[in-house]
């Protein structure tokens, strides 16, 4: 019996030391060093980094590609013009890059850039083309559209083989004989016939069927180094950028910049007002001696805003031989000093673009003040880019709102062009090469203009300064090497390139 009950105990101890055991291996025994290295190898494996989608980039705006971007297709450049009694446009708004540089005159014209025609409704009016703007589409084999040209511009057509893509007559545009300006003047009551031409992207496309337009075209890069999209925070604050600390003579290179004044020429001026609450700069023009509204006719008088605003100085002059025009020669060989705004601060860049074939570029600068090798990042949606004479630099308004009478007056802006557009294969007599050579060295090739006759007629003042090879703003000679020049092939209908591989990208 003493047998049975020592047998007993013996087993309910055992069964006991087992569940004790048990629970203190699982609740209450401290972590053996083998658990601790295998937990703490756990710890220091890194995440894999995230393999980001390819880089496929809104050609105009650096944003993302929607599914309704039109792949592989030519983006298209108009001309419109900007003398007052073409205000107010109608079209620009929709534009993904806005420019706006210098002719004759001293009147300035704009230059609308859209990624498809297709979003086109209606735009205009439509003017003559101009060298100093088809040089910056040039390297992107840009569909260029406007209603008539100057025999510079006829010359450039000539020399680099543009063929269909530079069309001459607003693609079939149309007039508008009722339109009424902000004069309230209309074709027959005061009105001149310029001032009526406009044109549609169902235009613009008939004009492609009719005559086969190759319209196909490959892009390889964004027209600027725009901030990657795909980017947790795709947003360059200029106050924290690589150039935010640095000072030049002038003073630091990042400042405020909510009030933007550029003069283009005594009677030419374009401000923006930084609007913080959609961080976009709205624009104005001079009218009648006061800052006035650039808006959009064709879309219930929407005012024309940009998140980026691009204000690029060189030297600007007559071309020799056309002073009775006064065509106006833009020096884009050597580069220059510019500014970016956005955010409400400005910030100081270097620009370079070389031959015509070469795309412009941004830089920032190094801390001399000098063309850094960087290249300037610029913020993602549309852009506003401005050609100053550098003449007008001094004239540059910069700063807070609050720095400056919103209300003062301004001064009346001109009405008067010297506009006279060639005819086909008429007088022309110098390359591209020989007038460059000639505005450089102010020098005359010979009377190459068109005998048409002018529109109207007014006198101008020639300006022939060099003032841009001094001080800081001096360009520096584009040491770029020439890349290949295989974009002077054919870019008419018979053009087969399509791989954009032969253009010098801003890369």
């Amino acid at each position: 019996m003493k047998r049975n009950i020592l047998c007993t105990l013996a087993v309910m101890a055992a069964c006991a030391i087992l569940v004790a055991c048990g629970k203190t291996d699982d609740q209450i025994s401290p972590i053996t060093p083998e658990s601790n290295a295998a937990s703490s190898e756990a710890e220091a494996t890194p995440e894999p980094t995230p393999t980001l989608p390819p880089y496929e980039a809104n050609v105009l705006t650096g944003e993302a590609k929607g599914e309704n971007y039109p792949e592989g297709q030519r983006i298209t450049a108009l001309m419109v013009n900007n003398l007052v009694d073409a205000r107010p446009q109608r079209g620009l708004s929709k534009a993904q890059m806005l420019f706006e540089i210098k002719v004759e005159g001293g009147i300035t014209r704009f230059m609308p850039v859209f990624n498809d025609y297709h979003d086109i409704d209606e735009i205009g009016p439509i003017r003559s083309g101009r060298d100093q703007f088809f040089q910056l589409i040039l390297p992107w084999q840009a569909l260029y559209i406007h209603e008539g040209e100057s025999i510079v511009m006829q010359q450039y057509a000539l020399d680099y083989d543009y063929g269909l893509l530079n069309n001459n007559n607003g693609a079939s545009g149309y007039r508008d004989y009722n339109r009424v300006n902000w004069r309230g003047l209309s074709y027959g009551n005061g009105l001149a016939l310029e001032h009526t031409m406009y044109t549609s992207g169902e235009n613009i496309e008939k004009y492609i069927t009719n005559n086969n337009v190759d319209m196909n075209r490959t892009y390889n890069s964004t027209f600027f180094n725009f901030v990657d999209y795909r980017q947790d925070n795709p947003v360059r604050d200029l106050t924290q950028s690589q150039d935010s600390q640095l000072t030049t003579k002038d003073g630091p290179v990042v400042k405020d910049g909510e009030y933007v004044e550029i003069s283009h020429s005594q009677s030419y001026k374009t401000r923006f007002l930084y609007d913080n609450t959609n961080n976009v700069y709205l624009m104005q023009q001079n009218f009648s001696g006061n800052w006035r509204d650039t808006i959009d006719e064709e879309y219930n008088d929407y005012q024309l805003q940009f998140p980026n605003v691009i204000v690029l100085f060189t030297d600007i002059h007559t071309y020799p031989g056309h002073e009775a025009k006064d065509l106006q020669y833009v020096e884009y060989s050597w580069g220059g000093i510019g500014y970016y705004f956005y955010g409400g601060k400005c910030e100081k860049i270097y620009w370079q673009k070389g031959t015509p074939l070469e795309a412009l570029r941004l830089y920032y600068l190094d801390e001399n003040g000098q063309c850094s090798d960087t290249p300037c990042e610029i913020n993602i949606g549309k852009s506003y880019v401005t050609i100053v004479d550098v003449d007008e630099a001094i004239n540059l308004k910069v700063g807070n709102l609050a720095d400056f009478d919103l209300d003062a007056a301004t001064v009346s802006a001109s009405n008067t062009s010297i506009d006279a557009d060639a005819k086909a294969g008429e007088s022309l007599g110098a390359s591209t090469t020989d007038l460059v050579s000639a505005a450089r060295n102010n020098q005359a090739v010979g009377n190459t203009e068109s005998n048409t006759q002018s529109t109207t007629q007014s006198s101008s003042t020639t300006n022939t300064s060099n003032d841009s090879q001094s001080a800081e703003s001096a360009p520096q000679q584009d040491n770029t090497p020439q890349q290949d020049t295989a974009d002077q092939s054919s870019a008419d209908d018979t053009a087969s390139d399509d791989s954009g591989e032969d253009i010098p990208w801003a890369d």
